[in-house]
């Protein structure tokens, strides 16, 4: 069995715990508090070690979230050398916030990248489907890694 790693980036107070709990079937939604997770750069280069994909969860209320979008997305895919395939854009929109899809431009390189909107209050399902097809598109990707390593190793 393959087992993948996967990083959920992003601003504080984003909602990366309350995505990440909630896709995990780890908790039910409730109220919000504080992650420590990890707020220090230095310790950056650990947690990327063996990625295998990066979820860049940001508030698409917080126009602050947008600009730090670039600043993810280069630390933790462009240096990490990953693929645009391996990497998802969660606008998460909390409860009560509404959920205005339409008006979200993103500037390259993060318009290429596959961007869902989340809404755990109105449609949690919709955001649990589209992670799933990304989970399993990071799969197949490490599957077929692993079937052409085992091919040049026979070879």
């Amino acid at each position: 069995m393959l087992k993948a790693k996967i990083l959920f980036v992003g601003p504080c107070e984003s909602g990366k715990t309350v995505l990440a709990n909630f896709l995990t079937e780890s908790s039910d939604i409730t109220e919000y508090s504080p992650t420590q997770g990890v707020r220090f750069e230095s310790c950056w280069p650990a947690l990327m070690k063996d990625a295998h994909g990066v979820v860049i969860v940001f508030n698409a209320d917080i126009p602050s979230h947008r600009k730090e979008m670039e600043m993810w997305y280069s630390c933790f895919v462009q240096q990490q050398s990953l693929q645009d395939t391996q990497c998802m854009l969660i606008a998460h929109h909390k409860p009560g916030s509404g959920d205005d899809k339409g008006n979200l431009s993103l500037s390259p390189p993060l318009n290429k990248l596959k961007l869902v909107h989340s809404n755990l209050e109105d449609d949690p399902e919709e955001i649990r489907m589209e992670f799933i097809k990304y989970l399993k598109s990071i799969i197949n990707s490490m599957s077929e890694s692993r079937d052409r390593e085992e091919m040049s190793i026979m070879t």
